[in-house]
């Protein structure tokens, strides 16, 4: 599905990735953990396509087609969404209008027609289960108002509606409470399938303990420096990076 070949990229004169490599097939959940500023959230800004970083090497393959030479809205359109750390709010447009006008623009980009006000009706009831999202939320302005908990399961609400190729859930578990994180990951449980796949960006294996990962790496200064099954998180939660470091030669 990802491929992903010594990726490089900065902000400003700033290199952050030096050397990204990363492959994820259909149907696997990846974790990506690291110590903060190692790069994390700048790998999933690069890959949907954020102009405030410049890529300045590598290759990034989706489902057989470049990525790095789409623009960003049809990144989405291919199958790529982004779950943000800090979902922003969108006064005086409704959840209702906001997913009907994504979903029709990638049905006009599959050369489908529109779809019917009846039947995204009945996806959004259908979809709202999923999360847990009460219609009345669903009705008001994108995240306006909305608490940090409601904003993040808003954001899987959206993911089920869209229904991608390839998820990254950048830090999703930031802010949640136990109750509100556990609504988050049983609907990133139910919405998974053997054809799509998702990355999960975090750095506590709280929620890959409800997010079962496949593979999980440790990204630290531009790199993924180790990759690993699930139990590499829990030796991550026990002892931190030092020892990853040590590995490096860097204590």
């Amino acid at each position: 599905m990802l491929t992903v070949k010594d990726l490089h990229a900065k902000i400003g004169d700033k290199e952050i990735l030096r050397g990204i490599n990363l492959t994820i097939n259909d149907g696997e959940t990846h974790a990506i953990m690291g110590p903060n500023g190692s790069g994390k959230s700048t790998l999933s800004a690069v890959l949907v396509g954020n102009p405030l970083y410049e890529v300045t090497g590598g290759e990034v393959v989706f489902n057989g087609k470049s990525l790095l030479e789409m623009k960003p809205e049809d990144r989405a359109h291919e199958g790529l969404f982004l779950s943000f750390q800090y979902p922003v709010e969108i006064p005086g447009v409704s959840m209702t209008n906001f997913m009907r006008a994504a979903i029709n623009e990638k049905r006009k980009y599959e050369g489908k027609e529109p779809m019917g006000a009846g039947d995204f009706i009945k996806l959004m009831r259908e979809k709202r289960k999923i999360v847990e999202l009460d219609q009345k939320l669903a009705n008001r302005s994108v995240n306006e108002g909305f608490s940090g908990g409601e904003k993040k399961r808003n954001e899987i609400f959206q993911m089920a509606m869209l229904e991608p190729k390839l998820s990254i859930l950048d830090e999703t578990d930031s802010g949640l409470d136990v109750d509100a994180m556990r609504i988050v990951a049983e609907g990133v449980n139910k919405l998974r399938t053997p054809e799509s796949s998702c990355i999960v960006i975090t750095h506590y294996d709280r929620l890959l303990d409800m997010i079962k990962p496949d593979v999980v790496h440790v990204l630290y200064k531009g790199r993924i420096v180790k990759t690993a099954g699930p139990e590499l998180a829990r030796e991550i939660q026990q002892r931190g990076y030092d020892w990853i470091k040590a590995e490096l030669g860097e204590v």
